[in-house]
């Protein structure tokens, strides 16, 4: 693994466009979370995309717990199929984590967090080596908005 997992955990923090950067960075940050083996570390856009729409389906028809996906596929959406990139895969009892990076640094497009159907995300706290400090200002999330409530659905 070129990147440490601090440095990929921080890394996957820093990435703004992952929704659920804080999870997938806990989980890489454990200690219990080892490299896994990774049969292609070096890939492309093209064959990323096609396995993760792929996945999509069958993390849906097993029932499993996903985090980080549609960002991932958002991510590669506005990318050359061609662009290489670069695979991570860490593994934890039942977690897996994928982490994918420019080929030629280390800005992340995309990182996918799961489990074996039945098992549910990891709830992990950031540690606090992994929390920003350039920033002091706190995100408050926007409440979803239900477009049925006045419909009666």
């Amino acid at each position: 693994m070129p990147i440490s997992q601090h440095q990929l955990a921080a890394a996957v923090l820093a990435s703004d466009h992952i929704v659920d950067r804080r999870t997938i960075a806990a989980f890489l940050a454990d200690a219990a979370t080892q490299p896994a083996p990774n049969p292609f570390p070096n890939t492309s856009v093209g064959a990323v995309r096609q396995v993760w729409q792929q996945r999509v389906v069958e993390f849906q028809s097993f029932g499993i717990q996903v985090a980080g996906l549609a960002c991932l596929l958002t991510s590669l959406s506005g990318m050359s199929v061609d662009e290489p990139l670069a695979q991570e895969i860490l593994r934890a009892g039942q977690h897996t984590t994928n982490v994918f990076s420019h080929a030629d640094s280390s800005r992340i497009v995309g990182a996918v967090l799961y489990g074996k159907p039945g098992f549910a995300l990891p709830a992990l706290p950031v540690p606090r080596s992994l929390h920003r400090t350039s920033s002091r200002r706190t995100r408050v999330p926007a409440g979803q908005l239900d477009l049925f409530a006045d419909a009666g659905v």
